[in-house]
Protein backbone atom coordinates (compact mmCIF):
# COMPACT_ATOMS: atom_id res chain seq x y z
CA UNK A 1 0.00 0.00 0.00
CA UNK A 2 1.07 3.42 -0.29
CA UNK A 3 1.83 5.73 2.23
CA UNK A 4 -0.95 7.95 3.67
CA UNK A 5 1.58 10.25 5.66
CA UNK A 6 4.80 10.62 5.80
CA UNK A 7 7.12 11.65 8.36
CA UNK A 8 9.75 13.78 8.84
CA UNK A 9 10.14 14.30 12.33
CA UNK A 10 12.98 12.87 14.35
CA UNK A 11 12.89 11.33 17.30
CA UNK A 12 11.15 12.25 20.69
CA UNK A 13 9.58 14.86 18.90
CA UNK A 14 5.66 12.59 19.86
CA UNK A 15 6.33 10.47 17.18
CA UNK A 16 5.14 7.47 19.50
CA UNK A 17 2.00 9.48 20.07
CA UNK A 18 1.50 10.62 16.41
CA UNK A 19 2.03 6.49 15.64
CA UNK A 20 -0.87 5.75 17.45
CA UNK A 21 -2.69 8.67 16.28
CA UNK A 22 -2.38 7.82 12.75
CA UNK A 23 -3.29 4.30 13.14
CA UNK A 24 -6.52 5.20 14.03
CA UNK A 25 -7.03 7.55 11.31
CA UNK A 26 -5.95 5.47 8.50
CA UNK A 27 -6.19 2.36 9.87
CA UNK A 28 -3.30 -0.66 9.28
CA UNK A 29 0.32 0.26 10.91
CA UNK A 30 2.58 2.73 11.34
CA UNK A 31 5.86 2.51 10.74
CA UNK A 32 8.34 4.05 14.00
CA UNK A 33 11.61 2.07 15.18
CA UNK A 34 9.59 0.00 17.48
CA UNK A 35 8.45 -1.62 14.46
CA UNK A 36 12.05 -2.56 13.37
CA UNK A 37 12.90 -4.90 16.50
CA UNK A 38 10.94 -7.84 15.72
CA UNK A 39 11.58 -7.70 11.24
CA UNK A 40 14.80 -8.74 10.74
CA UNK A 41 14.37 -8.54 6.85
CA UNK A 42 12.90 -5.45 7.16
CA UNK A 43 16.21 -4.54 9.59
CA UNK A 44 18.39 -5.57 6.56
CA UNK A 45 16.37 -3.90 4.43
CA UNK A 46 17.21 -0.43 5.91
CA UNK A 47 20.84 -1.40 6.05
CA UNK A 48 21.29 -1.59 2.95
CA UNK A 49 19.62 1.88 1.96
CA UNK A 50 21.79 3.61 4.72
CA UNK A 51 24.76 1.84 3.25
CA UNK A 52 23.55 3.60 0.30
CA UNK A 53 22.34 0.63 -1.92
CA UNK A 54 19.65 0.86 -4.39
CA UNK A 55 16.02 1.06 -2.67
CA UNK A 56 12.70 1.39 -3.80
CA UNK A 57 11.15 3.12 -1.80
CA UNK A 58 8.17 2.69 -3.08
CA UNK A 59 7.65 -0.91 -1.54
CA UNK A 60 10.05 -1.05 1.25
CA UNK A 61 6.98 0.06 3.70
CA UNK A 62 4.46 -1.34 1.96
CA UNK A 63 3.15 -3.30 4.63
CA UNK A 64 2.60 0.24 6.40
CA UNK A 65 -0.07 2.71 6.21
CA UNK A 66 2.12 5.64 7.43
CA UNK A 67 5.45 6.48 8.70
CA UNK A 68 6.79 8.17 11.50
CA UNK A 69 10.45 8.28 13.79
CA UNK A 70 13.55 6.77 12.64
CA UNK A 71 14.40 4.86 10.87
CA UNK A 72 12.63 6.07 8.07
CA UNK A 73 12.69 9.93 8.87
CA UNK A 74 16.13 9.68 7.60
CA UNK A 75 15.16 8.89 4.18
CA UNK A 76 11.83 11.39 4.92
CA UNK A 77 12.63 12.57 0.86
CA UNK A 78 13.30 9.37 -0.78
CA UNK A 79 9.57 8.41 1.11
CA UNK A 80 7.70 11.51 -0.08
CA UNK A 81 9.20 11.50 -3.72
CA UNK A 82 8.11 7.61 -3.74
CA UNK A 83 4.45 8.83 -2.27
CA UNK A 84 3.83 11.85 -3.75
CA UNK A 85 0.39 12.28 -2.47
CA UNK A 86 1.27 11.80 1.09
CA UNK A 87 1.83 14.86 3.29
CA UNK A 88 4.82 15.15 4.90
CA UNK A 89 4.21 15.52 8.78
CA UNK A 90 7.03 17.38 10.55
CA UNK A 91 6.48 16.63 14.36
CA UNK A 92 8.76 19.37 17.09
CA UNK A 93 9.05 20.79 20.02
CA UNK A 94 11.67 23.53 21.30
CA UNK A 95 15.46 22.54 20.81
CA UNK A 96 16.42 22.78 24.00
CA UNK A 97 13.53 20.33 25.11
CA UNK A 98 14.32 17.85 22.26
CA UNK A 99 17.75 17.49 23.66
CA UNK A 100 17.44 17.06 27.35
CA UNK A 101 14.70 14.11 26.48
CA UNK A 102 16.81 12.57 23.74
CA UNK A 103 20.06 12.58 26.13
CA UNK A 104 18.11 11.02 28.57
CA UNK A 105 16.30 8.30 26.06
CA UNK A 106 17.19 7.65 22.75
CA UNK A 107 21.04 8.68 22.62
CA UNK A 108 21.55 6.44 25.82
CA UNK A 109 19.91 3.31 23.97
CA UNK A 110 22.24 2.55 21.56
CA UNK A 111 25.05 1.09 24.33
CA UNK A 112 22.02 -0.76 25.68
CA UNK A 113 20.71 -2.97 23.13
CA UNK A 114 20.80 -7.24 22.90
CA UNK A 115 23.74 -8.44 20.69
CA UNK A 116 21.47 -9.70 18.11
CA UNK A 117 20.47 -5.76 17.48
CA UNK A 118 24.16 -4.38 17.99
CA UNK A 119 24.07 -4.55 14.24
CA UNK A 120 21.25 -2.82 13.70
CA UNK A 121 22.21 -0.16 15.69
CA UNK A 122 25.36 0.32 14.42
CA UNK A 123 23.62 1.34 11.22
CA UNK A 124 21.15 3.36 12.47
CA UNK A 125 23.81 5.58 14.13
CA UNK A 126 25.50 5.82 10.53
CA UNK A 127 22.49 6.81 9.16
CA UNK A 128 22.19 9.64 11.67
CA UNK A 129 26.02 10.28 11.25
CA UNK A 130 25.82 10.76 7.26
CA UNK A 131 22.30 12.32 7.40
CA UNK A 132 21.99 14.50 10.82
CA UNK A 133 24.36 14.41 13.65
CA UNK A 134 25.64 11.47 15.79
CA UNK A 135 27.35 13.43 18.30
CA UNK A 136 25.42 13.15 21.15
CA UNK A 137 27.24 14.46 24.01
CA UNK A 138 27.65 17.56 21.98
CA UNK A 139 24.44 19.68 22.92
CA UNK A 140 25.76 22.71 20.78
CA UNK A 141 26.18 20.29 17.58
CA UNK A 142 22.82 18.44 17.90
CA UNK A 143 20.75 21.60 18.45
CA UNK A 144 22.39 22.82 15.79
CA UNK A 145 21.89 19.72 13.48
CA UNK A 146 18.06 19.34 15.17
CA UNK A 147 17.29 23.35 13.86
CA UNK A 148 19.33 22.42 10.20
CA UNK A 149 16.89 19.84 10.08
CA UNK A 150 13.90 20.75 10.77
CA UNK A 151 14.60 23.95 8.39
CA UNK A 152 15.52 22.16 5.79
CA UNK A 153 12.13 20.26 5.95
CA UNK A 154 10.14 23.60 5.84
CA UNK A 155 12.11 24.81 3.42
CA UNK A 156 11.56 21.98 0.57
CA UNK A 157 8.25 20.55 1.26
CA UNK A 158 5.36 22.61 -0.45
CA UNK A 159 3.33 24.44 2.21
CA UNK A 160 0.03 22.47 0.88
CA UNK A 161 1.88 19.56 1.85
CA UNK A 162 3.29 20.23 5.02
CA UNK A 163 1.85 19.36 8.17
CA UNK A 164 4.39 21.41 10.89
CA UNK A 165 3.34 20.46 13.58
CA UNK A 166 3.92 19.90 17.82
CA UNK A 167 2.19 17.58 20.86
CA UNK A 168 0.46 20.66 21.45
CA UNK A 169 -1.52 21.09 18.13
CA UNK A 170 -3.20 17.34 19.07
CA UNK A 171 -5.74 15.97 16.26
CA UNK A 172 -6.50 19.21 14.20
CA UNK A 173 -3.68 19.72 11.74
CA UNK A 174 -2.89 15.78 11.25
CA UNK A 175 -7.18 15.59 10.75
CA UNK A 176 -7.26 18.42 8.66
CA UNK A 177 -4.78 17.62 6.42
CA UNK A 178 -5.99 14.17 5.81
CA UNK A 179 -9.50 15.32 5.83
CA UNK A 180 -10.77 13.15 8.45
CA UNK A 181 -13.01 14.06 11.38
CA UNK A 182 -11.32 15.23 14.88
CA UNK A 183 -11.59 11.83 17.11
CA UNK A 184 -13.64 12.58 20.46
CA UNK A 185 -11.07 11.70 22.75
CA UNK A 186 -7.45 13.54 23.40
CA UNK A 187 -4.66 12.76 21.43
CA UNK A 188 -2.45 10.01 22.44
CA UNK A 189 0.57 10.82 24.78
CA UNK A 190 2.32 7.65 24.87
CA UNK A 191 6.29 6.63 25.10
CA UNK A 192 7.23 9.36 27.84
CA UNK A 193 11.12 9.73 28.56
CA UNK A 194 10.17 7.61 32.21
CA UNK A 195 8.49 4.82 29.98
CA UNK A 196 11.26 4.72 27.35
CA UNK A 197 14.10 4.32 30.66
CA UNK A 198 11.82 1.76 31.80
CA UNK A 199 11.72 -0.26 28.97
CA UNK A 200 15.21 -0.32 27.86
CA UNK A 201 16.45 -0.70 32.07
CA UNK A 202 17.47 2.66 33.18
CA UNK A 203 17.09 4.72 36.07
CA UNK A 204 14.61 7.27 36.71
CA UNK A 205 16.57 10.84 34.73
CA UNK A 206 18.23 13.46 37.54
CA UNK A 207 16.59 16.36 38.27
Amino acid sequence: MALQVVGAGVGRTGTHSVKIALEQLCGGTCHHMMEMFDRPELRDQFIAAIDGEPTDYSTLLSDFSSMVDFPGSIFWREFAAANPDAPVLLSTRDAEGWYTSASNTIFLAFDRVPPELTPWMEAVRRGLRDRFSDDFENKDAMIAAYEKWNADVRAEVPPERLIDWTPSDGWGPICAALGKPVPDEPFPLTNTTKEFREMVGLDAPPA
